[in-house]
């Protein structure tokens, strides 16, 4: 069993702490990109581990990290090289590319090199279809690729070399890109300084300018604030909205004088009334109702249903009503429910359909019986007329 070391412990209470105490649970999914940052998958070990600080049990924890491709169960090459095969790239040649791979590395799906450098698996789809056939190397890109190149660039990486990917930043591990994936920083020197944008991408911003299409109320010349000064400002809005929130003092209305209306009432319009004022008229405001502290969503609740904490209501707290189930009925009362509803419906018997009348049917018989005989009782019988 691994021993995590003690920066991947601290790093994970540092991802613990970015969600609310009672909603730690959301930390698993960076834990597990934590913990194949160390080992280069997710172990046994790992799995163990992410559930001993989140206090989940191993089957949970199992539950999620298969789920998902990007955890990989076992060790994986220092570059996982995908191929895409979905339509588009595969009508453009991924199929291709993908084998020429395969035989060139002798390996197939999901399968590593004898060097532990390159992990190949063919993708179903790596949403770059404009750029196809693709394929990425640590989920870095490399567009419109053929054999050829992906040869090229597959002999760099076991050389030790790190190609340029198409677009994105420099190359890095797969242990390394686990790291940002788990919500840290690229440390590396000007690593997120390389790379561009592609051609496709930028043809339909030129088509934007052109047509002079734009998000409503752009500019792009907004300077793009730090976090401090988005906190500052988020706290002044805030402030905004309690101050808004609170109701005005009553003001004093003189008494009207000379039509016996009485005493003031406190509130401005329906004088001599006694009727107060709406809270919009009164205070002169339009501002929106702010949603009490303590209001939840559905979402929240449902999951409160699920899986309550020590701040969800009880049973037995006060002011908690619990729907219960009225009293089922006695075995008896429901099998004598049942006789008479099989008495109020008798079954058809076999002579006659259910509904039907038995002495019309029986009149019938008898004037078909009583007929001229002959030709006639024939074409009776045979067409089924009936007086």
């Amino acid at each position: 069993m691994s021993v995590f070391t003690d920066e991947t412990r601290e790093r994970a209470r540092e991802i613990i702490a970015r969600y609310p105490a009672d909603r730690s649970r959301s930390a698993l999914l960076p834990l597990l990109h934590l913990v194949q940052a160390e080992e280069g998958y997710v172990s046994p070990a790992g799995v163990a581990f992410c559930a001993e600080v989140l206090g989940l049990n191993k089957a949970q924890v199992g539950a999620v990290a298969t789920f998902y491709t990007m955890y990989k169960r076992r060790p994986t090459g220092d570059y996982l090289v995908s191929v895409c095969t979905n339509t588009m790239c595969n009508v453009l040649g991924g199929q291709e590319v993908y084998d020429t791979l395969a035989e060139h590395l002798g390996v197939g799906h999901d399968e590593t090199t004898a060097d532990g450098k390159i992990t190949l698996e063919h993708a179903e789809c790596l949403a770059a279809c404009d750029y196809g056939p693709v394929m990425t190397v640590n989920y870095d890109f490399f567009d419109g690729v053929d054999p050829q190149t992906a040869r090229g660039v597959v002999d760099e990486l076991r050389a030790g070399g790190r190609p340029m990917p198409t677009r994105g930043a420099r190359l890095c591990t797969l242990k390394e890109m686990a790291v940002q994936l788990a919500g840290f920083a690229d440390e590396r020197e000007g690593a997120v300084a390389d790379g561009g944008p592609g051609e496709p991408t930028l043809r339909g911003l030129r088509l934007a300018q052109e047509h002079g299409i734009s998000v409503p109320g752009f500019d792009p010349n907004t300077p793009i604030r730090s976090k401090a000064e988005a906190d500052k400002a988020a706290a002044e809005a805030k402030a905004r909205s309690e101050a808004a929130a609170k109701p005005e003092p009553a003001r004093a209305v003189p008494a009207a004088s000379g039509n016996g209306a009485g005493p003031a009432t406190g509130t401005t319009g329906n004088a001599g009334t006694g009727a107060p004022a709406p809270a919009a008229e009164a205070a002169g405001s339009t501002t929106r109702d702010v949603k009490a502290p303590d209001d939840k969503s559905p979402e929240v609740r449902a999951a409160e249903t699920r899986q309550p904490d020590a701040a969800t209501a009880v049973p037995d707290a006060p002011g908690t009503k619990v729907p219960v189930d009225p009293t089922p009925p006695a075995p008896r009362d429901a099998q004598e429910a049942e006789a008479a509803g099989a008495a109020a419906n008798a079954p058809a018997g076999d002579g006659k359909p259910a509904g039907d009348e038995a002495g019309a049917q029986e009149r019938n018989l008898k004037e078909a019986e009583a007929g001229t005989g002959g030709a006639g009782s024939a074409v009776a019988s045979e067409t089924g007329v009936q007086k």
